[in-house]
């Protein structure tokens, strides 16, 4: 995959790097599928980055978007590893923005909500504000345009999410309880 990646850096201009998996994980669960989460949601994606910024900063140019979720925002019960691979995304994004920037090479981080895939039709508790998939790619595209830092919707859900994270632990578990994001 860097072979490749080093191969096509001269003629990438923009990098939309949304590769991700997804499943219900318990505590507990085999380290495998842990692991390949990490691979595929994390890893690979700093990879390309690795393969991509060198060609980028000697052309002085370039645009990469990291696609996070507003899962990243605070930890949800039904998904703690999956979370914590866009937890990562967001806060390498944001990092590399500030470190980029002077180099002239945009760096976006992409915080949907749920958009109606095949992924998360399986996700199996509510899916708030479902967001169609055509609509999600104009408003990452729009983003994109406006060289957004954080790409995050749909608005109420972003909102709510940053809002959940600034709560008091127990009260943000609490809530999310009620609004039936519990991890059964």
């Amino acid at each position: 995959m860097l072979a490749w990646a080093g191969q096509i850096a001269p003629r990438v201009d923009t990098a939309i790097l949304g590769a991700g998996r997804a499943w219900g994980e318990r505590a507990g669960e085999p380290w495998a599928e842990a692991d390949e989460l990490l691979q595929v949601n994390l890893r690979a994606t700093l990879a390309i980055v690795s393969a991509l910024v060198p060609e980028m900063r000697r052309r002085g140019a370039g645009q990469i978007a990291l696609m996070a979720s507003l899962n990243a925002w605070h930890g949800m019960a039904r998904t703690p590893v999956y979370g914590a691979t866009k937890a990562a995304l967001k806060n390498y994004g944001e990092a590399l923005r500030a470190q980029l920037a002077p180099e002239g090479i945009r760096v976006s981080v992409v915080l949907p909500g749920f958009v109606r895939t095949p992924m998360s039709e399986r996700y199996p508790g509510p899916r708030p504000f479902l967001v169609e998939a055509d609509a999600a790619a104009r408003r990452i595209v729009r983003g994109l345009e406006r060289d957004e830092a954080r790409i995050a919707f749909p608005w109420p859900l972003a909102l709510g999410m940053q809002l959940l994270a600034a709560l008091p632990a127990p009260l943000a578990q609490w809530l999310l309880r009620r609004l039936g994001f519990s991890a059964s």
